[in-house]
């Protein structure tokens, strides 16, 4: 006999359909299964008729055939264990086939029968949606997840004995309901703030500009100043994440294995913290079969390498495209598969291998060829891509000790919010830019004319620094966000001073 349960998989962030017919002839007993399966799937028939038979069901013994299509896509992971066991069934008469057609499946068996979480619930419930699928059956702790994507009949089961007494008409389960907007907004907290810095007021000045104008920043400074404590709490001065943004989010962190039953919805803008010694594979993604790397899961937040001279060169290199582009595009021999990755850098490095070159308080204890060795492991054109440079010196101990709060977060995300509605509106005609850090020659012709007076300052700057035509195109992005903040329609020669003072490699370089 034959039958065909609807299930999908993931391609990128994406889901395809997957149908999963199974036929049940005379013959010798024995299991295949066809279509391009990975290792994982391949080991469903242990999961699957453990799971038939101590649940009080038949697993037949006969020549059992699956195939899962369409045959030419490589198929991965355990999600395909209760499609597989449900087409078992139906094929050998103890399900009606009929009560499968109108549901997309998915589910990994544990031996007993219960349900496992699976990855990329949300994109295959936006996949169900967009196939015109109505109806979506899978493990409870992945419903509400599921239940995001509205006008679809998302159905939890916490076994196979549930699935299928639901399926048999014998148990009614409520489709499980979620409002995303008031989902979104019940999680929004960060739980640390910028009023918890002491001092710094230059640094968090340049945090500020960096938000506003979603650029890439750079701190530099000694040990214990404070750089890795203003980085993490750069995400709570930036806009709030919309509900739109905070699906797209989701989506990729579901395909990474990254939500839980408990957090369905990624409500924060993300903030990823690699550690130095990852690969390039982990931090732009990759494998066999492609999953998203690090830049990936920072779409729509922050990136933060600490200690960057740290990390290996290579590893860092590969960044490049995805800075340029916001995204990331992943070929092997069987897929090719692209990850948003839109994502603000921020880095914090020591000036020196000791870390005390400009620290007044301690002695440094590198040479001149240290140094450059050092600092020549961030390359010239990643540096490029880096807006700002801004150096955190040590905090004095009268600030360290003084009972002067700094401002709140959310006083510095009103301002920040401010500045990105002048570019949302200036720059509403232009197709996926939303941010100055986005602009191109083109608009930056457009939007960043200068008065003579500009011209001559920055002509001097870039000349007496040595400015390449990247960073001289940061300046004018920089400069256009500071004029953002002011509320000033054009750039003032105090503006691009001041952007021209955020390039501090720049010109250490040249002493």
């Amino acid at each position: 006999m034959l039958s065909k349960v609807l299930s999908g998989s993931v391609l990128g962030i994406d889901a395809f359909l997957v149908e999963v017919e199974t036929d049940i002839s005379q013959g010798l007993p024995s299991f295949t299964l066809v279509g391009l399966p990975d290792n994982a799937v391949r080991e469903s028939r242990e999961r699957v008729s453990s799971a038939i038979t101590n649940n009080g069901f038949f697993f037949p013994l006969k020549r059992v055939t699956i195939n899962l299509a369409p045959a030419d896509v490589k198929k991965e992971g355990a999600a395909f264990d209760l499609p597989i066991a449900l087409a078992l069934l139906a094929a050998s008469g103890q399900l009606d086939p009929a009560r499968l057609e109108r549901f997309m499946v998915l589910g990994e068996l544990s031996l007993d029968g219960t349900l496992k979480p699976v990855r990329g619930a949300l994109p295959m419930a936006a996949g169900c949606r967009r196939l015109g699928i109505r109806g979506l059956l899978l493990p409870s702790a992945n419903a509400a997840e599921a239940a995001v994507v509205d006008e679809l009949n998302v159905i939890g089961v916490d076994s196979l004995t549930a699935a299928v007494r639901f399926l048999a008409g014998e148990r009614e389960i409520a489709p499980v309901k979620v409002d995303p907007r008031r989902l979104f907004e019940s999680g929004t907290s960060y739980g640390v703030d910028f009023s918890e810095v002491k001092g710094q007021e230059h640094a968090k000045r340049a945090l500020e500009v960096a938000a506003a104008g979603g650029h890439n920043v750079m701190l530099i400074g000694p040990p214990g100043s404070g750089k890795t404590m203003l980085a993490r709490r750069l995400v709570t001065i930036l806009p709030r994440l919309s509900l739109e943004e905070a699906i797209e989010t989701t989506r990729i962190h579901s395909v990474a294995g990254l939500t839980s039953e408990r957090q369905a919805l990624v409500c924060t803008r993300p903030f990823r913290s690699p550690h130095h010694t990852i690969s390039d594979a982990g931090l732009i993604g990759g494998g066999r079969v492609p999953k998203p790397g690090e830049v990936s899961l920072a779409h729509n937040g922050v990136l933060f390498l600490d200690e960057m001279p740290e990390f290996q060169k290579s590893v860092l290199e590969v960044m490049r495209q995805p800075m340029e582009d916001g995204d990331v595009s992943i070929s092997r021999s069987l897929v090719s598969v692209v990850y948003p990755a839109r994502f603000m850098l921020a880095c914090a490095m020591n000036p020196c291998p000791c870390g005390y070159q400009t620290d007044p308080a301690h002695n440094c204890t590198c040479s001149h060829s240290q140094i450059k060795r050092y600092m020549s492991s961030i390359s010239g054109p990643l540096l490029d891509r880096i807006d700002i440079h801004v150096e955190v010196p040590a905090v004095p101990f009268e600030q360290l000790t003084g009972r002067r709060e700094g401002e709140s977060s959310q006083a510095v995300r009103a301002r920040v919010e401010s500045g990105r509605g002048i570019q949302l509106e200036r720059l509403a005609q232009e197709n996926g830019v939303y941010c100055n850090a986005h602009m191109g020659r083109k608009l930056l012709k457009k939007h960043c004319e200068l008065s003579e007076d500009c011209r001559t300052l920055l002509s001097r700057a870039v000349t007496h620094y040595g400015l390449s035509a990247r960073a001289h195109d940061r300046i004018l992005k920089v400069a256009r966000t500071i004029a953002d903040l002011a509320g000033a329609a054009t750039i003032a020669p105090e503006h691009l001073a001041e952007a021209i003072q955020y390039r501090s490699l720049d010109r250490t370089a040249m002493l």
